[in-house]
């Protein structure tokens, strides 16, 4: 018992409580209840259901024992697998090259490479990906099956009843083929027919025999003889089918039927919204209301029920007597059920007993005349109403001629006198019709315009190179003066290359290049691929 705080109880309030406690083990009294209206487990341990002194518990709770300091930080949620979150028109400084989605670079693009990525051609742009970041607990970060969807393994199931299904259709047929051959041979050869039908129930009954003996092992005792204990030890095999499924995991829900695992009883259904033709337990107390149980209740009720009317009928004393009275008594009353059922029929009589009703009013036919002229028109009587819909017939808004409905074009519905698919629209007749296929012409030679436009490579620029290899602006001019003192550095530095002796201890260096210098170094440079690089300089 989970008791909130220890006090001092009196020799009679600790011996009620004990009684209490076995009641609530045995199942004759309810569970107590904690402070979320939660059943405690009577077989918990007090050393475990006890809360300590500092806790101050006011009710018996066992939340001592769970983990009640939660982060709330920590969430059980998983990732949105495949969703999208925005989808640009045109590509985006720092998209993928490739797909032009925001949320990664081409290294890590998982569509199929393009031949121009949508960086060049800026169409199909795919849409951004949804990041989601978690922070997971000790369990969510083990969990394998974090995330998984169940919906998944449908496609599992259904292939294994497709298979079910053609297998029992294939049954079906094999067992109609060979009925329809025994019906083909049974004049021919009714000799060979029988013999055949013996062998068939021979092979039933060994199938049978087999099944007995598969069952008979399930209580065959295996002994052992000198073991290293010595003696004999005799163990039982097989002591239940262990396909059969234990009581307390048919549901595992918590506020399911209790479970005590003390007399391993369930008295509730755990099962109580299951089909019951698909159920094979329903609780130990169906038991108690189904067959001879239910027989044997209603028996000693009926002997109760005597004994207070005067009758000497006592169930234990004599139960052979009150069974046999109750007998006579349900013959009697059947008896008076059938006699009270005659007068009633003979006073007012039996119509499920009576001639069936004739041809002409079971077809609805009447004695209602209805006279017409030549021309059939009513002269006398009433004309039968036709059944009407319960929507409105042949209206027409707007000026329309036709209803909508009356035109189907490109997946659309319209009016057929203006071909027009809005609704609400008002009607323009022939000119509207025209006016429409002109502006599909105009729009179909805009369209057939503009892809020629687009597919005309544009003019490349011819670029003229400077001396050094890059673009020559416009304004650049060489001087002379400036040029004529370049190469002559220039040699000068060739010359320190080919001897190191003629390099000067204090070496100046300039990291600015001018025009002139990359024009000298242009000039004096030895073109490897030349033909006539030995003979230069």
């Amino acid at each position: 018992m989970a008791t909130a705080s220890v006090a001092f109880k009196s020799r009679e309030d600790h011996r009620k409580q004990l009684e209490l406690e076995e009641a609530r083990k045995a199942g004759l009294a309810p569970a107590e209840v904690d402070e979320d209206g939660k059943e405690i487990n009577p077989h918990i341990p007090q050393y475990m259901s006890s809360a300590p002194w500092y806790l101050n518990a006011e009710r018996p709770s066992l939340k001592h024992q769970r983990k009640w300091k939660s982060d709330p930080n920590y969430t059980k949620s998983w990732y949105d697998r495949g969703a999208k979150t925005f989808q640009a028109d045109k590509y985006r400084k720092g998209a993928c090259e490739n797909c032009g989605a925001m949320t990664h670079d081409k290294k890590s693009c998982v569509e199929r490479p393009r031949k121009l990525g949508a960086k060049w051609t800026s169409k199909h742009i795919a849409p951004d990906e949804k990041i989601e970041t978690f922070e997971l607990d000790y369990d969510g970060k083990r969990d394998r099956w974090n995330g998984y969807d169940a919906a998944s393994y449908k496609h599992v199931i259904q292939r294994y009843e497709a298979r079910d299904e053609a297998r029992s259709k294939y049954l079906k047929e094999q067992q109609l083929k060979k009925l329809e051959e025994k019906n083909n041979n049974q004049n021919k050869e009714d000799g060979v027919s029988d013999d055949e039908d013996n062998d068939d129930d021979e092979a039933k009954v060994d199938e049978a025999k087999v099944d007995e003996s598969k069952q008979m092992d399930f209580a065959k005792v295996e002994k052992r003889v000198r073991t290293t204990g010595g003696g004999s030890t005799g163990t039982v095999r097989n002591l239940r089918i262990r396909e059969d499924t234990a009581k307390y995991l048919l549901n595992l829900d918590v506020n399911s039927a209790h479970y005590d695992p003390k007399t391993r009883s369930m008295r509730e259904d755990p099962l109580p919204d299951m089909d019951p033709n698909e159920k094979f337990y329903a609780g130990d107390n169906y038991n108690r209301v189904s067959g001879q149980a239910l027989e044997f209740k209603q028996l000693n009720i009926h002997a109760w029920e005597a004994f207070d009317k005067g009758h000497d009928v006592h169930m234990q004393a004599a139960p052979s007597q009150a069974e046999l009275l109750y007998k006579n008594f349900k013959i009697n009353k059947e008896k008076l059920k059938s006699q009270t059922k005659d007068t009633i029929m003979q006073k007012y009589g039996n119509a499920a007993t009576e001639e069936v009703l004739p041809r002409e009013l079971l077809l609805g036919q009447s004695e209602k005349e209805i006279e017409y002229d030549r021309a059939g028109r009513i002269i006398k009587g009433q004309e039968a109403a036709l059944p009407k819909s319960k929507y409105e017939e042949d209206v027409f808004i707007n000026n329309h001629t036709s209803v909508w409905g009356s035109w189907w074009k490109d997946h659309q519905w319209g009016y057929k006198c203006c071909q027009q698919t809005v609704r609400n629209s008002y009607c323009t007749g022939a000119a509207g019709i025209e006016a429409a296929e002109a502006a599909a012409d105009l729009m179909k030679a805009n369209i057939a315009r503009k892809e020629a436009t687009e597919e005309a490579p544009a003019p490349a620029e011819e670029k003229r190179l400077a001396t050094w290899g890059t673009e020559v602006p416009d304004d650049l001019v060489l001087d002379e003066t400036k040029l004529a003192e370049a190469l002559k550095k220039e040699d000068e530095r060739r010359r320190e290359e080919r001897d190191e002796r003629k390099r000067k201890y204090n070496v100046k260096w300039n990291d600015e290049v001018t025009p002139e210098d990359m024009e000298a170094y242009r000039m004096k440079r030895i073109h490897h691929d030349d033909p006539m690089k030995d003979f230069l300089h």
